[in-house]
């Protein structure tokens, strides 16, 4: 079997790292983003679906070797290389020869995916990863099967693989969709299981629904809905709760577990306050937070930009 879209990309972004989302890994840092065509899910409300959803010709733009991304990577001052737009796990080979010549160059690996995959596979492509935000869709069977084409369990088993048995740092992102996975018992149903299985660390994100693809019978989710999620799960124990997609820098801000001293807070992708020392402990009260940090925050800011990743590596 080959992989046709080896070397072969939709495009080359620089985002910053927040809009992975990833808030507690290099905040403030670029990373270079990119995917190819296709998904292992059917996901009903898939936001880029003209990737993921598309036949790999008409999408993949632009090529590039491994050691030309890790090189636009370098040159370009980013941080790290995101496997995202589409799901990594149906480009694994390309993505851990990416991982492994961005490694060569100091360069970290994030990947953004759904989870789905099994047992094998996945500790193939995980070794190779150093940040991973998992999409977990909702908390029922019944909505991936129906929604998704897919199952819950081996998502579940993914997460759990990764914080137990890497050194992946993990964060998790829900899409609530009014009337399908924003119910207050799936909410809590879903951060308890977090809690219980992954620990009150891992960040978790309750982003807004837009209607896209198949599902535009359903009304964008109310910010009020994602505050709501989102009080609940740290009223049970989660410490890093967010909120995205809408404007909301209270939900979007990283605070002090012990004493409440917001630590990093964010405009968007904007970083607008740091109150962590060099170590990542909190300045006011020395509690460390949860995370990977190197020093002070990156400046990379909203912007995004594509990138040519070809000429720029030829340079």
């Amino acid at each position: 079997m080959i992989l046709t879209t080896y070397g072969r990309s939709s495009g080359f972004c620089i985002d910053p790292i927040e809009k992975k989302p990833l808030n507690h890994f290099l905040p403030g840092s670029a990373v270079l983003s990119f995917g190819t065509a296709g998904c292992n899910l059917a996901c009903r409300f898939c936001q880029n679906w003209d990737i993921s959803k598309a036949r790999e010709f008409d999408r993949l733009t632009q090529s590039a070797s491994p050691e030309q991304i890790a090189r636009a990577a370098v040159l370009s001052g980013c941080r790290s290389v995101a496997f995202t737009y589409n799901d990594p796990v149906i480009f694994a080979e390309y993505a851990i020869d990416v991982a492994q010549a961005c490694h060569a160059q100091g360069i970290k690996t994030v990947a953004v995916s759904a989870g789905y995959i099994c047992a094998e596979p996945r500790a193939d492509l995980f070794q190779h990863i150093d940040a991973a935000n998992i999409d977990l869709k909702a908390f029922t069977e019944s909505f991936y099967k129906r929604l998704c084409a897919g199952a819950l369990a081996p998502v579940l088993e993914t997460l759990v693989y990764l914080k137990r048995e890497t050194r992946v740092w993990l964060e998790i992102t829900t899409l609530l969709i009014p009337g399908e996975n924003d119910s207050p018992q799936e909410i809590e149903a879903l951060s308890t299981w977090i809690l219980d299985n992954l620990g009150c660390d891992v960040p978790l994100h309750f982003t807004a629904f837009h209607p896209d693809w198949k599902l535009k019978d359903r009304p964008p989710t109310p910010p009020q809905t994602l505050k709501a999620a989102r009080k609940l799960a740290i009223s049970l124990g989660l410490r890093y709760v967010y909120t995205g997609n809408i404007y909301d820098e209270i939900g979007q801000t990283t605070y002090c577990h012990s004493c409440q001293t917001p630590l990093i807070g964010r405009d968007w992708y904007n970083l607008t306050l740091w109150n962590l020392d060099g170590s990542g402990r909190c300045k006011n009260c020395g509690t460390p937070c949860a995370g990977v940090f190197d020093g002070p925050p990156g400046s990379w800011g909203r912007r995004r930009r594509l990138v040519d990743v070809a000429n720029v590596a030829a340079d």
